[in-house]
């Protein structure tokens, strides 16, 4: 594992140029992604111009930094200077952002490579990457099954080896969901912990940028590099500290809590990986706590409610008038807005918007929109209780394992539900981390998460790479992509 750590050692013992890396990796994509659909945008000529560079640094004895000449992606829903950023809609295409997100500018500036803006669903609104507007993208492990969403794109490219890491976003398990179904490392940030200039919204009170790795390392250099405050985003606070530099402290008598409605209504392979993961736990000396967290039952109408009425004001600003598609036969102003906008996005958007505009309406407004806020301030008051009794919050990240291509289509209210033990963490704005625990029967990854308190980032990632070196057979490879 600690693919970056790899790569990094690699260009400066000049085992290989970076060049002759990232024209591997472009290989590669050219190779699986017919099949994967995980890329939506190669961006190789950029990627070849920024690995000459970081060759012509290398050559000139300078040292690198650790993301330096590392090949990696975009969800295509983070802006990218001069170059397509879509969010997997037909609304968007040949939307070209004139500045780019500030996790862009941060990387950018350390010379990452990037090879290209990756598959989504569409304005990050799905749990299994299939509302996208270029098609779904494909599971690494079986290519017949979904790769998770809404960051599903990243997490397929990562899993499959044609990205050394990615950046994804997650609004209610978007980073963790398609991690947890591509067998690799999902971390979700503390809500103001990475900027989020630059993000296209989908719900700005719930919305985190996070990294998409190969092994919790990688997880924590990477958010160590994207964690700054920046002053373009009144929500941001950065993190202070770091984390790479905290992984391997011992975590004997860290207290591990589960609540028991987190293994409610989760299909039994999954809860047997979990709870195998809490033994290991034990046999490393935590203690494993069990505790009752009632609220949980509220977390998916909240999320629901809130995320839609955000959205709904969000997307209003594709009218087909300042970016994006416009409509090509219309009979004025505003039959040309419902026009574009009735072709432009996709039937899952359409719901979510029609649902937000509907709790937002007048009659109805302190009925849901109202209720649901002040519900979420219950749900964050029962996990600052919960966490006077345990230290971090061990849990499934998905009741199920990945599912078949096609069926989150036909039923969209059940793949709703996939969202359950992930949305909490998202209204409380906490921090989690998911990491591969197993495999069902038919060797499709199992995945567990790591919840913690406001901005406990060092003290999940700490216990994941714990985890990951005890149980270091559920980080498995796929059979594609670039092998170092």
């Amino acid at each position: 594992m600690g693919s970056i750590e790899k790569i990094h050692e690699m260009l400066v013992s000049k085992e290989c140029s970076c060049t002759e890396l990232t024209k591997s990796y472009l290989d590669e994509i050219e190779k699986a992604d017919g099949e994967l659909n995980a890329y939506v945008n190669v961006t190789g000529e950029e990627a070849l111009k920024t690995a000459e560079a970081v060759d012509r640094k290398i050559a000139s004895g300078e040292e690198i930094g650790m993301l330096e000449g590392v090949p990696m992606t975009l969800k295509d829903n983070i802006s990218t200077k001069g170059i397509e950023t879509t969010c997997c809609s037909k609304i968007l295409t040949g939307y070209k952002p004139i500045y780019n997100a500030t996790v862009w500018e941060t990387l950018a500036g350390e010379n990452a490579v990037m090879l290209g803006k990756t598959n989504m669903d569409e304005f990050a609104m799905g749990s299994s990457c299939e509302t996208s507007y270029f098609g779904g993208a494909m599971n690494p492990f079986d290519s017949n099954y979904v790769s998770g969403g809404s960051s599903g794109g990243v997490a397929s490219a990562v899993g499959a080896n044609i990205a050394a890491y990615g950046l994804g976003s997650d609004t209610g398990g978007s980073i963790r969901q398609p991690a947890s179904f591509c067998g690799i490392v999902g971390l979700k940030p503390t809500y103001g912990a990475v900027s989020r200039y630059g993000l296209i919204a989908y719900a700005s009170s719930l919305d985190q940028i996070g990294p998409i790795t190969k092994s919790v390392e990688d997880a924590a250099i990477v958010f160590d590099a994207i964690s700054k405050r920046d002053e373009k985003d009144s929500t941001s606070k950065g993190f202070v500290g770091g984390t790479y530099s905290k992984l391997n402290n011992d975590i004997k008598g860290m207290k591990i809590g589960i609540a028991k409605e987190y293994l409610e209504g989760v299909r039994d392979d999954v809860k047997e990986a979990v709870l195998k993961a809490a033994d290991i736990y034990k046999s490393m000396g935590a203690e494993i706590v069990y505790f009752d967290l009632p609220e949980l039952k509220f977390a998916l109408p909240v999320y629901y409610i809130i995320a839609c009425a955000e959205a709904s004001s969000n997307l209003g600003r594709y009218d087909g008038i300042r970016f994006g598609y416009k409509t090509e036969h219309y009979n004025g102003t505003h039959d040309m807005v419902c026009r574009t906008r009735s072709e432009g996005f996709g039937e899952e958007v359409k719901r979510r918007i029609l649902l937000g505009t509907y709790v937002l309406s007048a009659g109805y407004y302190d009925a849901y929109y109202k209720k649901a806020q002040n519900l979420r301030g219950t749900i964050v008051k029962a996990f600052n209780n919960a966490f006077e009794k345990c230290d971090v919050i061990l849990a499934p990240t998905v009741p199920m394992t990945a599912f078949e291509k096609g069926h989150a289509v036909s039923d969209p209210i059940e793949t709703y539900l996939t969202d359950i033990c992930t949305v909490p963490v998202n209204i409380a704005g906490l921090p989690g981390v998911s990491v591969p625990c197993g495999f069902n029967a038919k060797g499709m990854p199992i995945g567990m998460q790591l919840i913690g308190k406001s901005f406990g980032e060092a003290e999940i990632l700490n216990a994941a790479y714990k985890y990951q070196q005890a149980a270091a057979e559920n980080f498995k490879d796929t059979k594609w992509g670039v092998k170092l």
